[in-house]
């Protein structure tokens, strides 16, 4: 039978096909030290915890809540942002929330795509920066990830050369995968472009608390007029320790803002309402459980930077996200990311994410999430110093994933 429309446009899912070889590792007894997904091992705070277990269970709590989020939980998301960023905005037309980043860009792509509109994508990104769109009927071109002026370059001849013009850009700093950051006087640029060629950004910032030095990442809408044109999108999963909570924001625009809230009140009753009380007593808490956070990930970081370089692994030390963005080893590179990474599951017992996966220009490459303990990391690297040291002749007996049952 011919597969539905929306289901064509979606390519494989690349990750999917290194899971299997996880699972199955797995069910044969393997030890993974997982370091592919960007799932945070880190629990949640403890007064979070307490405020989710004093709400739950409660008739008024429990029933339908708000697509939009709460009205306490929009103002405290407003108080985060005048406190961090000095950026105010209207908790009743600037802030919705969302069930995490993730699901506010596929809704937002469904707020204000039509067949056939361009938007202009990093590659390599986060995959649903594009494939949100390609869901919604939208045509993808790709733009460089690393915020220099080559950026501003490609989104020029894009503006001269497609047909019709991009509506919308997307951004992601610090970025997943790469870890790059951008600083404001690049946003300073940006949103003066935008505005003249009539395009909407589209920011995640859902790392904009995970950083390792003294520059706090900035927000995009620090920068004079961004409202006219931005919206931003946040999440609570990295910040507290809450993924599976499903928790995130989309603010700015009132336009488009509107836009994402009609959508999502004809899809969902938002997130349970115990989970938006919670988050709002995190929002509105102290911030010791997110230096604490940060400390942990930035000695992860460290340990995996020094004890892969000593192993034989040179990996760019990130100044921000939970990722680091590794090129393959040179005596591997041939192979790919998706070979190379299935490689090291079955001889290694490591799992990272292959870097096509963001995009085709993230080839070459694999994301390496900073989701284990600190010995886990040192294990991860004696075992990848073995590996590495065998060499490239382990690849004889090696059959591709494409061949594989």
């Amino acid at each position: 039978m011919e597969e539905f429309y929306r289901i064509r446009r979606l390519p494989p899912y690349v990750f999917e096909q290194v899971n299997r070889v996880k699972a199955q590792a797995r069910n044969a007894g393997a030890d993974i030290i997982d370091l592919g997904m960007g799932n945070p091992d880190l629990p949640a705070p403890a007064h979070v915890i307490e405020k989710l277990k004093e709400t739950i269970g409660k008739t008024r709590t429990d029933r339908y809540s708000s697509s939009k989020g709460i009205v306490g939980l929009r103002k405290a998301q407003a108080g985060y942002y005048e406190r961090r960023f000095g950026v105010k905005l209207n908790p009743d037309t600037q802030i919705v929330a969302t069930l995490g980043s993730k699901e506010g860009f596929a809704n937002v792509a469904q707020a204000i795509t039509a067949p056939g509109d361009v938007i202009l994508v990093p590659n390599p990104t986060y995959p649903i920066h594009a494939f949100g769109f390609l869901m919604a009927g939208g045509v993808i071109r790709p733009v460089p990830s690393e915020p220099t002026p080559s950026f501003f370059h490609t989104l020029e001849r894009a503006i001269q050369h497609s047909i019709p013009k991009p509506i919308a850009v997307v951004v992601c700093y610090p970025a997943n995968p790469t870890a790059y950051v951008a600083d404001l006087d690049f946003y300073k640029d940006l949103i003066p472009f935008a505005k003249k060629h009539d395009l909407i950004v589209l920011s995640d910032l859902a790392y904009a608390e995970v950083y390792f030095d003294d520059n706090p990442p900035p927000s995009m809408l620090q920068v004079p007029g961004a409202n006219d044109c931005t919206v931003e999108f946040t999440s609570m999963s990295k910040t507290y320790s809450m993924p599976g909570w499903r928790m995130g924001f989309a603010v700015g625009n009132e336009r488009i803002i509107s836009a994402l809230s009609r959508v999502k009140s004809y899809l969902d009753y938002g997130a349970f309402t115990p989970i938006q009380v919670a988050a709002t007593a995190a929002l509105n808490g102290p911030d010791d459980c997110i230096i604490e956070m940060r400390e942990i990930y930035r000695r992860r970081r460290d340990v995996m930077v020094d004890s892969f370089g000593r192993a034989g692994w040179e990996v760019p030390s990130p100044k921000a996200s939970m990722f680091a963005w590794a090129p393959i080893p040179e005596p591997f590179r041939e192979i790919g990311s998706v070979e190379f990474a299935s490689l090291l599951i079955e001889k290694a017992e490591v799992a990272v994410s292959p870097g096509v996966g963001f995009g085709e220009n993230g080839e070459g490459y694999v994301r390496i999430a900073l989701v284990e303990n600190e010995q886990r990391i040192r294990q991860a690297a004696r075992n990848i110093r073995r590996f590495l040291e065998t060499g490239p002749e382990r690849l004889h007996n090696v059959v591709p994933l494409t061949q594989r049952r």
